[in-house]
């Protein structure tokens, strides 16, 4: 393995506030253990006053931080941010990269591909280096099977899935970020954002939270969904849904679990009236213990459940 091709750099993220998104830690694990053989692990954040977000990134294990701080990522526009991780690469010599799985990650990940002109394997939950080769593990087929994609071209890119890998711990006061400067053209400017605002949500952020209370078809009505509202502020968690629910109108698109929703890693998931589709149970299944509440002894989410309850 070369040198170049031994060189991991993870992208981290900002939330609106400015905060470091919890994805960027989870990339450090990852990243660190394709760097154990020795290689550097580096780090980039982007975007403006990035000053306390730095530290904690540059604390949570990164041998080497880049901090791209300019006015131009204040929101992230995918063609400003391709441009850039791909000059971070250049700077770097990386031979793998690891952005994250959000939605800002997956817009501005498959455009640095095409640039560059190499593969992506995208949503990827688990990596392994193969005589130098990044082997990317990736559900496929609603999460029925896992795949494992050969990154043969150099760079090798890869979007992380949130919650596939246990977040790094911020101690210590670890490497003294390094401003990178990055020229931006003008197609890097052809997007702005002009406002932005917060989703409606619950007293808990979904993605955030320790406790989740799932629920789904078998409330059988909106109104029985208060049941998990009282349950969620009394154990101090956030409401979470099924597709079912959500395309049924019970509730808002922002609480829906699963594929085509959100992805959850919560100490506590309790699942009540879910029958555990593996369209859902792919975004809850990381997740420390399960309590499942159904009246069919035969479903589905007692296959993940440490805890089930069998009745109404």
């Amino acid at each position: 393995m070369t040198e170049s091709s031994a060189a991991v750099l993870i992208v981290g993220e900002v939330a609106t506030d400015r905060s470091l998104r919890p994805v960027s830690l989870e990339l450090v694990t990852a990243g660190r253990r394709l760097a154990a053989a020795g290689a550097p692990l580096t780090a980039l954040l982007m975007g403006d006053g990035l000053g306390d977000a730095a530290r904690e990134f540059a604390a949570a294990g990164v041998d080497r931080l880049l901090v791209v701080d300019d006015p131009v990522l204040a929101a992230t526009t995918p063609e400003a941010a391709a441009t850039a991780v791909a000059q971070a690469i250049a700077a770097t010599s990386a031979g793998v990269v690891l952005i994250p799985g959000t939605t800002a990650g997956r817009d501005y990940a498959p455009r640095l591909a095409a640039r560059l002109g190499v593969g992506l394997a995208a949503d990827a939950t688990d990596f392994a280096l193969d005589d130098g080769v990044l082997v990317a593990t990736r559900p496929v087929l609603g999460g029925r099977v896992q795949s494992a994609v050969h990154l043969l071209a150099r760079p090798a890119l890869a979007t992380v899935r949130a919650a596939s890998f246990p977040k790094a711990e911020a101690t210590g006061a670890g490497p003294e970020p390094e401003p990178l400067a990055v020229e931006f053209g003008p197609n890097d400017r052809r997007t702005s954002v002009l406002e932005t605002a917060p989703k409606e949500a619950g007293p808990a952020n979904l993605e955030a939270a320790e406790v989740v209370i799932g629920g789904g078809r078998g409330l059988k009505e909106p109104g029985n969904f208060r049941l998990v509202e009282e349950l969620a502020a009394t154990l101090g968690g956030a409401v979470g849904a099924t597709r079912a629910v959500v395309d049924a109108g019970w509730r808002p698109h922002h609480e829906q679990i699963g594929q085509t929703g959100r992805t959850v890693a919560p100490r506590l998931y309790l699942a009540v009236g879910v029958s555990g589709a593996v369209q859902h149970n792919v975004g809850m299944q990381g997740s420390d213990y399960v309590v499942a509440i159904n009246r069919d002894p035969d479903a589905p989410i007692f296959k993940l459940a440490a805890f089930g309850v069998v009745g109404d």
